[in-house]
């Protein structure tokens, strides 16, 4: 029984929350979106393996605020795809949380109206549909692995999943994404230092135990196997890039020295851009340029794209939000986008095939 007088001094309210099993329940996955989930999960660790020679690319919108948006942008992404398929393999990002230095709005689970009413089971909600349509498009799809609560609602329609650099030095983000069913990416320190990614690297690798939730919702003992698909992903930081040669052949040396896999994202956005959207295409250039002059080791890319250049920040009336803009980071356009892609594409698509040979 709790005691008033020293338990929960500064709760406001605890509310019961809609527990995985009955939101899979009342939206559970189809078999397309099973096969399609699968066989993006198979590819990533395919290409991880060496077993695939393709490029994967992590791209789409910084978060989603929009569904109708992100479903116009999927359709794009998906006629792309079958372009560039036999070289890129191009997974969609669809991120429901964000993280927050201070405060700011937290991303469509938390606040799905944009207007800090905090509904989440309404969010849960509008976030599984997405997946459940997206994935019966034949999408793969990504996220952020942000709330260690989160994956149990969600985790069944994700083929790969980020761990940001404020959490990848985190030991529960560690611990879950010990037991997450996709492949996971953890993000360099926001200092651009490796070692907490590393360190990370070598931790999801190994089982854990941690107190979680079932999926009835009951507060569990989680006991989990390792994941043997956790890779670096070079994001900069402190206002410096890390994804030239340089640093690229400085992580594969980290990674040796660890007895860990040569097998390096790069993140196009955040320090490596400066934070301009506009040279995201320089870093997609310039990783393609390296795979042409013999490395070995770059398996994939992270774009971060919409259907118009830039970000706005969320207006009082929420009629005024511009279609297709970012709300969080600043993207590149959907014409940027294919530009971006096409050229690598054909800067790529007869050197792959012989690079693991």
């Amino acid at each position: 029984m709790s005691d008033n007088r020293v338990e929960d001094l500064n709760i406001e309210s605890i509310k019961a929350l809609i527990t995985p099993d009955q939101l899979k329940a009342e939206m559970p996955i189809s078999e397309a979106a099973v096969a399609s989930v699968q066989s993006g999960r198979q590819v990533i660790r395919d290409i991880l393996d060496r077993k695939d020679h393709r490029i994967f690319i992590v791209i789409g919108p910084c978060s989603i605020h929009d569904v109708d948006a992100a479903m116009d942008y999927a359709r794009r992404l998906k006629e792309l795809s079958a372009k560039v398929e036999d070289t890129l393999y191009l997974v969609m990002r669809v991120y429901f949380e964000k993280p927050r230095t201070t405060t700011g709005w937290k991303g469509l689970i938390n606040d799905p109206y944009m207007n800090d009413t905090f509904k989440i089971e309404d969010g849960l909600h509008i976030a599984r549909k997405l997946l459940i349509d997206l994935a019966e498009m034949g999408l793969p799809l990504s996220t952020e692995a942000l709330d260690p609560i989160s994956p149990q609602y969600l985790q069944d329609l994700i083929a790969w999943s980020a761990i940001g650099a404020r959490t990848t030095e985190s030991q529960t983000h560690r611990e879950m994404a010990s037991g997450l069913s996709s492949a996971v990416g953890f993000k360099n320190g926001t200092d651009g230092s490796l070692t907490v990614a590393i360190n990370a690297l070598m931790s999801v690798a190994s089982p854990h135990r941690f107190l979680g939730i079932d999926q009835s919702g009951a507060v569990a003992v989680v006991s989990t196997r390792g994941n043997p698909y956790g890779h670096i992903v070079l994001r900069g930081g402190d206002g410096k890039p890390n994804y030239d040669s340089v640093n690229v052949a400085l992580t594969e040396e980290a990674l040796a020295k660890s007895k860990l896999s040569a097998n390096i994202m790069i993140d196009c956005s955040h320090a490596n851009s400066n934070k301009n959207p506009a040279l995201q295409p320089l870093v997609m250039d310039n990783a393609a340029n390296q795979i042409l002059e013999g490395n070995k080791s770059i398996v994939g890319l992270m774009v971060e794209s919409n259907i118009k250049h830039g970000r706005q920040n969320i207006p009082a009336n929420l009629c005024d939000l511009e279609y297709g803009l970012s709300v969080t980071d600043g993207c590149i356009s959907w014409e940027e986008t294919e530009e971006a892609v096409m050229s690598m594409y054909n800067k790529l698509k007869d050197v792959l095939p012989k690079r693991n040979a």
